[in-house]
């Protein structure tokens, strides 16, 4: 099941939103060795390392939309739902960040 996270942004600022959300994912949850691989403008892999079993994922722009959705084992769902709040909590953030660089005007409008 895809978990969405809508916005309002063009391809360009949410592709940097959600590049960035990873990055910080990445930096506060290094032990779970997430990344990110776009595959194309629009489609990227992800994936984290939990308990010795990496799981992937896929992470999709769509007009007005972040689609994630992840692989995981049944053993492990619980952290599903742990690893989408928090993909979806740095997403969001990176997101009205955004916002803030367009209304101030380094940023660009669709």
């Amino acid at each position: 099941m895809k978990h969405t996270i809508e916005h309002d942004l063009n391809d360009s600022e949410a592709k940097v939103a959600t590049e960035r959300a990873i990055a910080q994912y990445r930096e506060r949850y290094a032990e779970y060795e997430p990344f990110l691989v776009w595959r194309d403008e629009k489609r990227a892999e992800l994936g984290f390392s939990v308990k010795g079993v990496k799981l992937k994922g896929s992470m999709e722009l769509r007009p007005g939309a972040v689609d994630v959705d992840l692989d995981v084992p049944f053993l492990l769902r619980p952290f599903k739902g742990v690893a989408i709040a928090a993909i979806d909590k740095e997403v969001r953030h990176f997101i009205q960040e955004a916002h803030k660089e367009r209304a101030q005007g380094g940023g660009k409008t669709a």
